[in-house]
């Protein structure tokens, strides 16, 4: 195991150290304190909320025998936070990358170190993602906190229970259904700054209206005004020089409308939702741009229906359709003091669409809970860019909108979670989980995924899992079919021979609550990932790689290549200290590397052709190999509530990142140039915040972020929020109807 982590990884674990003395010392006085009473003045860690995402059914998070956390609406509520991006990068085996940036900068998931592109996120089960990009993955920057109820993760590859892209894990998003009977409202109004003129401005209004009847209907408005910060780095320092330096602002709206009927043997529901978003965004790392903005819009229409047929049997349906579009605009920029300009103008116009239908069947027996399903995952895309350069009379169209491009999955599955006494009575403490996929893609035909998940109580509070799965990811659609070709050598860039990603996973944890007031999660795991698929160009085979020039280059493409091995250890606490005063805390220690071989490449597609990496630099003429993966640091969180009065709820959070790779381009990297490793800094955050019950229906919370000024990097050449102070005001208030 140590080979796999690096020098700088074991040098993270200084601050590790000191972060499990806090644990033990928190712990130890915990247990002294453990009493049957639990007054609930604090944020309670909820390890006995019900989960759904784990096993498509209802059960306690304490006897799920995955590594699980479900963050509540009160969690919610009780944070000053942005975005569901920041609540969770606060989580052990997740970091997000773009949190700590000017708000409505790219924000990608790495979860268990996987790639950004492998956790599935969903709304209310309906998987989001974005079929216009080129790895299929969502901004997650495209996600407010609006009509949230809670939020599941659920970690490591669950690809047998929710199928393409969930190797690293899954995150589903629940949105608010009905309430007590009356009308219901809730009103918030957040400002901040978090930088030198700087001001982030957000409005949220809910409505809700729900009958004894069972049905119900809501509404909800967000909308977000943010004066940013210059996103890139200046790194300019010559007397003199032009510099078109420009702050980045960030404006989003989120409209949500709900109807829906639960009651007796129904719950359904019909939602939609409209996001409208528009940022200023700069050109590449440590390069400004004065005008260059990207507008997003999605629409997401989903639908549920479960009815209990008879007692012990459910039947559901879920689905949704979205459709999305990115306009990115790049007009003549100015170069010189003058108002002379580049004389350029770039229009990029991508779209895409998702739908989704599942039908499942819920059995629950004596001993034995029987999920069976079938569905289909549809996905489009279309681009139209445009470039001109009126200087050298040069324009440049790619128009992809009448290529039909479409993927499609089918796919059915089915879990046992049986219970050790359907053997012998005495085994009632051991439970096993079986389950199967099967899958079907229009192009590269049929896979199957499966997972083996037995669980043993050591006693009442204390379980001990093993989890055996194997996971897949799908190509996207620019990886397949993007048309592009080579004048001299006819390759396309996109590769219809492509097959899936796939994964195996092992993990082993451990789960132990005592009376509420001392709570432990461990969990090690380790994933490998093979046919990876990357971006590579393509030489000459009859020119030597050291005499490579310009005019031997044949194109690029997308390869299956590659192995990525990952291995990691988590640890989440939570102590209720006293009445007054409670502690939480995680870590995540991870590790990696990427082995690339020549026996791997498609020479079918190649021709024969020498493959250089573009994330690297390396021609594959042999064996590569990286031992540290890029943007996976070790992580640590650790958060303090005091409740000094009643009214009063004061907390510290602290967040480490450890270092790790980024990459930057770089011109001397081949004839072409490719990117290349870099370090970035570890950083350790600390934030502040104070929450005040004024009345019984308005609350005022107000948070110091970053307080000690902290200067770090998230992405090499992107600049990261400075200080900042947010005053957020929520009322509340309900009509109910008579009994």
């Amino acid at each position: 195991m140590s080979q796999m982590f690096d020098n700088k990884v074991y040098s993270s674990c200084r601050f590790l150290k000191y972060i499990c003395g806090i644990f033990l010392f928190y712990g130890h006085f915990a247990f002294s304190q453990i009493n049957t009473t639990t007054v609930d003045t604090l944020n309670s860690y909820p390890l006995d909320e019900v989960i759904i995402s784990a096993t498509r059914n209802e059960k306690n998070m304490s006897e799920v025998g995955r590594s699980v956390t479900v963050i509540t609406e009160e969690d919610i509520k009780s944070s000053i936070y942005n975005s569901p991006a920041e609540l969770l990068s606060k989580q052990e085996g997740i970091y997000v990358i773009g949190t700590g940036q000017n708000p409505g900068s790219n924000s990608s998931i790495f979860m268990r170190s996987s790639n950004s592109n492998h956790t599935v996120i969903m709304i209310d089960g309906v998987r989001i993602s974005d079929p216009s990009t080129p790895n299929d993955a969502i901004d997650l920057a495209e996600l407010s906190l609006a009509n949230i109820e809670k939020i599941e993760i659920v970690r490591g590859s669950h690809s047998t229970m929710y199928g393409t892209s969930a190797i690293g894990g899954v995150i589903n998003i629940i949105t608010k259904k009905g309430s007590k009977p009356g009308f219901n409202t809730q009103a918030g109004l957040k400002t901040g700054v978090f930088g030198k003129k700087t001001l982030d401005l957000t409005e949220t209004l809910y409505l809700n209206y729900s009958s004894k009847s069972g049905f119900y209907g809501s509404a909800e408005v967000f909308n977000s005004f943010v004066k940013g910060l210059n996103a890139t780095i200046d790194t300019i320092k010559t007397p003199g020089k032009f510099k078109n330096i420009d702050n980045d602002d960030f404006s989003k709206t989120d409209l949500i409308g709900k109807l829906g009927y639960e009651k007796g043997k129904l719950d359904a529901f019909v939602s939609y939702k409209i996001t409208q978003q528009k940022a200023d965004v700069d050109r590449a790392p440590y390069a400004d741009d004065d005008n260059y903005t990207v507008e997003f819009d999605r629409d997401l229409i989903s639908y549920q229906a479960k009815y209990a047929a008879i007692k012990k049997l459910d039947i559901s349906f879920n689905g949704g359709y979205s459709n999305m579009t990115r306009i990115a605009v790049n007009d003549s920029s100015v170069v010189d003091e003058i108002g002379n300009t580049d004389h350029s103008y770039f229009k990029g116009v991508y779209s895409g669409t998702i739908l989704n239908n599942e039908m499942q069947a819920t059995l629950r027996l004596k001993g034995a809970n029987i999920v069976a399903g079938t569905g289909m995952y549809s996905e489009t895309m279309k681009t139209n860019t445009t470039f001109i350069n009126s200087a050298y009379s040069y324009y440049q169209n790619v128009n992809l909108d009448t290529l039909g491009l479409r993927a499609t999955i089918t796919n059915t599955f089915l879990q046992l979670d049986l219970n050790g006494s359907l053997l012998y009575k005495n085994l009632n403490r051991l439970s096993l989980i079986l389950g199967s996929r099967l899958n079907n893609h229009n192009l590269y035909g049929y896979n199957i995924t499966f997972e083996i998940n037995p669980s043993y109580k050591l006693s009442d509070n204390t379980l001990l899992y093993v989890a055996y799965s194997t996971g897949f990811n799908a190509p996207s659609l620019y990886n397949l079919y993007f048309p592009k070709k080579n004048i001299t050598s006819g390759i396309s860039t996109g590769n219809k021979s492509l097959k899936p990603e796939t994964s195996v996973s092992f993990e082993m944890g451990l789960k132990q609550t005592i009376n509420d007031n001392f709570k432990i999660g461990m969990s090690c795991y380790n994933t490998i990932t093979s046919n990876s698929i990357d971006y590579v160009y393509l030489w000459d085979k009859n020119v030597p790689i050291s005499s490579l020039k310009s005019n031997n280059y044949l194109g690029e493409t997308y390869l299956n290549i590659g192995k990525q091995t990952v291995i990691g250890i988590e640890f989440s606490l939570y102590s209720k200290i006293s009445k007054k005063l409670a502690f939480s805390g995680n870590f995540s220690l991870t590790g990696g590397k990427l082995k690339y071989s020549p026996s791997d490449i498609d020479n079918e597609k190649t021709e024969g052709n020498h493959v250089q990496l573009y994330t690297t630099g390396a021609f594959l003429s042999k064996t590569v190999e990286y031992v540290k993966l890029v943007r996976r640091p070790v992580t640590a969180n650790v958060h303090l509530g005091y409740n000094p009065t009643r009214n009063l709820t004061l907390s510290l959070d602290i967040r480490y990142a450890g270092t790790r790779n980024d990459i930057a381009y770089n011109q001397n990297l081949g004839a072409f140039g490719a990117l290349e490793l870099v370090p970035v800094s570890d950083y350790t955050l600390t934030d502040i915040t104070a929450k005040y019950l004024i009345t019984k229906n308005l609350t005022a919370t107000l948070r110091a972020e970053n307080i000690f000024g902290v200067v770090y990097s998230e992405i090499n050449g992107y600049r990261t929020r400075g200080r900042g102070a947010y005053l957020n005001i929520n009322y509340s208030i309900s009509y109910l109807t008579r009994k």
